[in-house]
């Protein structure tokens, strides 16, 4: 199975996840952005055995067989993973004790262990005790005998041993009550405070639970449990009631990891074997358990100067500011880069939509929006103005299943038409098609990006977006939209390419191209900027062209499968990942075609699952100055010698350091984007007429 060479796609995103943490270990950051990575760290982790250590066990209990294009078996997989992820959450939480944790008491925020605890903070974690915590908490008594209660996923809880007159040893759990929030601040001023941790102002008043018991041991605890649960995709009739049943069944998934601090020895036991979990399972912190919640601290007001300074996001540099937005796109296509430029443009094209009197229609797919979100509010009052309004709302996607359905009532109780998706296939497309009559008669307004209509991400992560009024890519977007609301056939379109039916294979196809049009005087050239690559056939023609001779620039955020510079195989791929302030999240890919260049962005990852079992779409840049300028920004990135890894061929990464002139690739396009605004402000005020009193009058 493994002629060539592949990495494990589980063991890639370890590897990304290193590369997180190498950046939280970067001592010239402020300390709230190092603790900012720690805790994505954790998070990231949360998802990962939710999810794929999941799945892993599952293959193994189907049989220990080899699926894995690296030629790994699960039980393999399994270990490999084991071994690598003790060893970067032991790097985590030294980082955390020893360097973060101190950085931040210097700084005026401090987090004391209870054994540093003031007489002061004492007395006010015994009061919040008494006054909010007791009454907040269950004590559930157990047993090895008798079947567990279904505790929560992911919560922390208390494990209590004790014994009773009797001697007698008994086991109690006590679920840790979220409600009541994971921080407490005492001793506050304006420039200083501590910090102290409710699960240790529980254990520290742990005996006031168990009046007459001997507390033999207490510790914290926090198990994950197999969430990758799958849904009945024939359930047509409630397709809503069947997504509802999933996440009550992410409650009731078998445990696949155990944290537990350290040093509680025959507690640590006693929960392995009632979780039937392995020793490769159990992850001893020597700190807090669930550092997820710690990026909360990272917002704290009054102590900016531990933080990054802010970066806001300009106007569009292809919006004219003194033009409405239609005026605007009706002149040219308009280019989006988030969060360098604001998402603000594509929320208030929805809001003119609602109330223009010559909208139409808006058709919309939804696969992640936030909380409070501005683009659904838009599209409900579109709808309660009589437009017609239809929204694919994607409930499959996990974690936001809770979210989306919540969505697609508000929505239809709008009187909007809502679709729950497609069978068999998650709806992860970005594109928004506003149906308007002008004078001329109807044009079709489109916005295609690469990441969520989410205006809070759009503030967090570097995506791109295309504002266009192209009759031929307008023809494009209808058929697409019959395809994907109703029954129509499969459509072959002409500019933008849509997966499952089509995108793999056309990457195939270009990649192919540009090995054929490639020689030793004129080498072909791919780029490419992805968040995963782990597609077999797609590595495999990448490996093709780089054997003829093609330059290949990958720039991956997570997994990649591909091993690059291997002599006679990858000698001429390489591979860069950025970790920086923003998450990358853009898909770009250029092809030089022979020196008439290609540029696409797209919703999809190099990954089966976003080409085989997903409605995803690629559409190319067709304005030369936009091309232009993406490929600027492409080649951007691999200058970058601040916050780049290197993937080397062992799969592992290396930071890339150098004594060559800094360049940081997210730096260097916020200010770009701050200077163009800049210019256009100095160039407004330059038109200003000042009108004064002509000389020798009254």
């Amino acid at each position: 199975m493994a002629s060539l060479p592949f990495f494990n796609r589980e063991l890639s995103w370890i590897e990304f996840n290193a590369r997180v943490l190498n950046e939280a270990c970067q001592e010239q950051l402020p300390v709230l952005e190092r603790l900012k990575f720690l805790a994505i760290v954790s998070s990231n982790y949360d998802e990962f055995f939710m999810v794929r250590v999941s799945t892993i066990k599952s293959d193994l209990t189907a049989g220990d067989v080899a699926k894995c294009p690296s030629g790994m078996c699960p039980s393999e997989i399994l270990d490999a993973v084991s071994v690598r992820t003790h060893e970067l959450v032991a790097t985590q939480y030294c980082e955390l004790r020893n360097a973060v944790l101190p950085k931040m008491a210097a700084g005026g925020m401090s987090l004391p262990a209870p054994a540093e605890w003031s007489e002061t903070i004492t007395r006010e974690a015994r009061s919040f005790f008494d006054s909010e915590i007791f009454p907040a908490l269950t004590t559930i008594a157990v047993s090895d005998d008798v079947a567990w209660p279904p505790f929560r996923n992911m919560s922390l809880h208390i494990a209590v041993l004790m014994h009773g007159n009797d001697s007698k040893e008994r086991l109690a759990i006590i679920p840790v009550p979220s409600g009541l929030g994971r921080f407490r601040t005492v001793g506050a001023t304006r420039t200083s405070r501590s910090i102290i941790l409710l699960e240790d102002i529980i254990t520290q008043h742990v005996s006031l639970l168990f009046p007459g018991m001997d507390i033999q041991e207490s510790t914290v605890f926090r198990f994950t449990r197999d969430a990758d649960m799958g849904v009945d995709e024939d359930s047509d009739q409630d397709f809503v009631g069947a997504m509802s049943q999933i996440l009550t069944e992410r409650q009731q998934g078998q445990p696949v990891r155990l944290e537990i601090a350290a040093g509680a020895a025959r507690l640590r036991d006693r929960l392995c074997q009632a979780l039937q979990l392995e020793e490769r399972d159990i992850y001893d912190i020597d700190g807090p358990i669930n550092l997820t919640p710690f990026m909360d601290l990272t917002f704290t007001s009054g102590f900016g100067k531990l933080s990054y300074e802010k970066w806001g996001s300009q106007p569009p540099e292809d919006l004219n500011e003194e033009e409405t937005i239609w005026e605007s796109i009706s002149k040219r296509d308009v280019l989006l880069h988030h969060p360098y430029e604001s998402f603000d443009p594509v929320v208030d094209l929805l809001r003119q939509a609602a109330v223009d009197p010559g909208v139409i229609a808006i058709k919309m797919t939804l696969y992640r929006t936030s909380g409070d979100s501005a683009v659904i509010d838009a599209l409900i009052r579109a709808a309660e103005n009589g437009k017609q309004v239809v929204v694919l709302v994607e409930l499959k996607a996990r974690f936001d299943e809770e979210r989306n359905i919540l969505r697609a009532d508000q929505l239809e109780r709008a009187g909007a038409i809502v679709i729950h998706g497609i069978a068999q296939l998650k709806v992860h497309s970005k594109i928004t098609m506003i149906v308007r009559r002008e004078p001329e008669g109807i044009r079709q307004y489109l916005h295609l990006g690469t990441g969520n209509y989410n205006e809070k991400t759009a503030k967090l992560y570097v995506d791109m977006g295309l504002l266009t009024v192209n009759r031929e890519l307008g023809f494009d977007a209808a058929r697409f939209f019959n395809a994907v609301l109703g029954y129509a056939e499969i459509p072959n379109l002409q500019h933008l390419v849509m997966a499952p039916t089509g995108l793999k294979r056309r990457l195939l196809v270009l990649i192919r191209r540009e090995a054929e049009r490639s020689s030793e005087h004129a080498p072909g050239l791919i780029i490419a900027k992805i968040n995963s690559l782990a597609d077999p056939d797609v590595i495999r023609a990448l490996y093709d062209a780089s054997q003829k001779g093609v330059v290949i620039k990958l720039n991956v955020r997570g997994i990649c499968a591909l091993l690059p510079g291997i002599p006679g195989v990858s000698a001429g791929i390489e591979v860069v990942s950025i970790i920086d302030r923003y998450l990358e999240h853009t898909r770009i890919f250029y092809f030089q075609n022979g020196g008439d260049d290609e540029v696409y962005l797209s919703s999809a990852d190099w990954m089966p699952r976003n080409l085989e079992k997903r409605v995803e779409l690629m559409f190319p840049l067709l304005e030369h100055a936009l091309k232009e300028r993406v490929l600027e920004m492409l080649r951007l990135y691999f200058r970058d010698n601040q916050k780049a890894h290197r993937l080397l061929p062992t799969g592992r990464s290396e930071r890339i350091e150098t004594s060559d002139p800094p360049v940081e690739a997210q730096r260097t396009l916020h200010d770009r984007s701050l200077e163009i605004t800049e210019r256009r402000d100095q160039e407004r005020r330059r038109r200003l007429q000042v009108r004064r009193r002509p000389p020798g009058t009254k």
